[in-house]
């Protein structure tokens, strides 16, 4: 039986040259990622103490959501509370209809994208515009994000540059990343000078002080919240952390995981509403609160969005992110959305090699390769495991109890290296419709310790 998945993969692998370029592209900025961590002599004990904070914060969250509340109302934002993503588009589009909003900038957030906010108020007459260039781009390709980062990491300037000669009037062939840049930007600027109101994510939200910050690189937060005096924030539950002490541990990991650069270009805190202006949070579960209450998997709290896990994964960088079904890939991706509903999106977890170079990445240490395992040994129970997959295991496991038939199944595997190649290379062999079986050894590693010729 093929997953979702799996033919997905096959699908974007049918162009060699496009996939080798877009592993190649992740691997660099795994490859950053492991340069500038080296710069930091501690950041092994700056993982350890991100994971203890995000556990110890998720563990109290009733306590720190409170407190900052109570900060953040006192400085004068107004904040909201949404159960579902229904609840939170509601609450947004209210809040726009009181301010008489026909436009909205926003900045990138996987929130937003969670919660199909765009599709929602585009449909009850809001003109929505990405200001993130990567979420823009996508938004005039009219596709969703393949990455949380890096949205448009599987676009080409090729390809930028002829959207931008059908949607922006560019010069015709011109792909020139600066060209192309200094487009968009022009673009973009007369959206925020119109935008009736602006709207970001939460990277953070700080109990101690009611901040709420946000980091990006393109500082299009920073403009759409600058010129519209209406500024929403939508964040989940999960963003809050005790103080300020905190977030100096997290930004000194974020941008480093992320993109391989010592800290993002903004890092905005915003504490109160403009001057004669509205600052709005809407504070959103959506299945949060449910994940607080499983043991195996409740680490996915402390996820902050870095993308780490998808640069450094061998899957997700030579199947893409839309050969996932759930709107985040990768390992994150594959937990979460096996968190929000097995049925629909059991056929991820497939999309892993158990490699646990996720682990081995991730600023907050959670264990992405072990609850990967986890879920695959419940798709049984789930009634969606591969049957081909289960004949296999069965009579792995009738061998390997064995060890009689084992030993004799050893000495007669060789045999293999001399069969016509037809009788090995068929339909059954779901393992050689992409690759070559290896040659077996003519004597085990047993045999040859036994006999002294190893050591």
């Amino acid at each position: 039986m093929s997953t979702k998945h799996s033919k997905a993969g096959e699908v974007f692998l049918e162009d060699r040259n496009h996939a080798s370029w877009h592993n190649e592209a992740l691997w660099f900025v795994r490859e950053k990622r492991d340069r500038i961590s080296k710069d930091i002599p501690e950041w092994e004990e700056l993982r350890e103490l991100s994971s203890k904070i995000k556990m110890h914060t998720v563990s109290h969250l009733d306590k720190y959501l409170k407190e900052f509340t109570k900060k953040a109302e006192a400085n004068g934002l107004i904040v909201h509370w949404a159960a579902d993503a229904q609840e939170h588009n509601e609450i947004v589009y209210g809040i726009l209809q009181q301010n008489n909003v026909k436009k909205l900038v926003k900045s990138k957030s996987m929130l937003t994208e969670e919660c199909h906010l765009n599709p929602y108020l585009i449909e009850h007459g809001i003109d929505v515009v990405e200001s993130d260039l990567g979420e823009r781009i996508l938004q005039l390709m009219d596709i969703a994000p393949s990455h949380i980062v890096l949205p448009a990491i599987h676009i080409t300037r090729q390809q930028v540059g002829e959207l931008f000669e059908d949607k922006l009037g560019t010069e015709k062939g011109n792909c020139d990343p600066t060209y192309l840049t200094r487009a968009a930007r022009k673009h973009l600027r007369n959206e925020f000078l119109t935008a009736d109101a602006g709207m970001t994510g939460a990277n953070f939200a700080i109990a101690e002080t009611g901040d709420i910050v946000v980091c990006t690189n393109e500082g299009n937060a920073d403009m759409g919240t600058s010129l519209p005096k209406l500024h929403i924030v939508s964040m989940g539950l999960e963003k809050v952390i005790p103080d300020l002490k905190s977030l100096g541990v997290f930004t000194r990991l974020l941008a480093r995981s992320a993109t391989g650069q010592p800290v993002t270009t903004y890092t905005s805190h915003f504490r109160k509403p403009r001057q004669g202006g509205e600052l709005h949070v809407v504070i959103v579960d959506n299945g949060r609160s449910k994940v607080l209450g499983n043991k195996d998997h409740v680490k996915t709290l402390n996820c902050i969005r870095c993308g780490a896990c998808m640069n450094t994964c061998p899957v997700y960088r030579r199947t893409g992110g839309y050969s996932y079904t759930y709107f985040i890939p990768g390992p994150i991706g594959i937990n979460l959305g096996m968190l929000k509903s097995p049925a629909d999106y059991y056929d991820n977890v497939s999309a892993c090699s158990l490699c646990f170079s996720c682990n081995n990445v991730c600023p907050s240490m959670i264990d992405l390769g072990q609850q990967i395992y986890k879920w695959r040994q419940d798709l049984d129970s789930l009634h969606v495991a591969d049957p081909t997959k289960k004949l296999i295991s069965g009579g792995l496991k009738f061998l390997f109890t064995r060890p009689g038939l084992y030993n004799t199944s050893l000495k007669m595997a060789p045999v293999v290296n001399v069969m016509p190649r037809f009788m090995l290379y068929n339909g059954l062999n779901e393992w050689g419709k992409g690759r070559e079986l290896p040659v077996f050894a003519k004597e085990s590693f047993t045999d040859l310790w036994k006999k002294g010729k190893v050591k």
